[in-house]
């Protein structure tokens, strides 16, 4: 997936100065199931990348709503002066998750935000939610403050913006996508695809600008702590 790299890369506008953020879509078009470590020198397996869910309401696929969200921030952050790495800009690639992150470190991106949506068995269950790493982790525990200040600010800012339930910040070392990162990085889970309210909202444009303005809002105030 070098090619891929080097095009995630090339997408850079740069502007002196200015913090570089890199927004990865959650999950593609066609999942691709062969697998990959967990970490690096991890002997633990996990599938590359997956479809991710589906709108249970809307049907809208939730590797298309993610990246719906990620174009919107992408506008939201360069209007800002941000400098933009986007790991995808359609559907039809195929990027790991290790992939993914590795974009970010070449980068060296002062911030990587993995935009996701959640499902649920328990159709009532709504709200938005963060992931980082726990404090302890092996591969970039020392980047667990920064991180973990991250996905406070984004959980915070975005459910202020969209009047979406907070949930939590759910420190976990089982993602690919975020044990491979040697730079900040959140997941944010933007609600519950298996929520019928939720799931129509974010089927909305106007819902999704919400959801970008508050992740910019948040990345503002965390850079207001971690901007030098």
């Amino acid at each position: 997936m070098i090619t891929a790299l080097f095009l995630c890369l090339f997408s850079l506008q740069s502007t002196p100065n200015a913090k570089v953020v890199a927004i990865d879509a959650g999950h593609q078009q066609i999942a691709d199931l062969s697998k990959e470590p967990v970490a690096p020198g991890s002997s633990t397996l996990k599938y590359k990348v997956t479809q991710g869910t589906c709108g249970k309401y809307s049907k809208i696929p939730e590797y298309q709503l993610n990246l719906d969200i990620a174009l919107q921030l992408e506008q939201e952050l360069q209007n800002r002066g941000y400098d933009v790495i986007m790991c995808r800009d359609s559907n039809d690639v195929n990027i790991s998750n290790a992939e993914r992150a590795q974009i970010a470190n070449k980068a060296n991106a002062d911030a990587f935000i993995r935009i996701h949506a959640n499902g649920s068995n328990n159709p009532n269950q709504q709200g938005m939610m963060t992931i980082c790493q726990t404090k302890d982790n092996p591969y970039n525990g020392a980047l667990y403050s920064k991180s973990h200040a991250l996905s406070e600010y984004i959980l915070e800012y975005t459910t202020a913006n969209t009047d979406a339930k907070e949930e939590y910040v759910w420190e976990t070392d089982t993602m690919s996508g975020i044990n491979w990162c040697q730079v900040p990085v959140t997941i944010i889970e933007v609600g519950y695809m298996s929520n019928k309210e939720e799931d129509l909202k974010l089927a909305t444009k106007e819902y999704q600008a919400q959801i970008a303005t508050g992740i910019a809002n948040g990345l503002d105030q965390y850079f207001l702590e971690y901007g030098e």
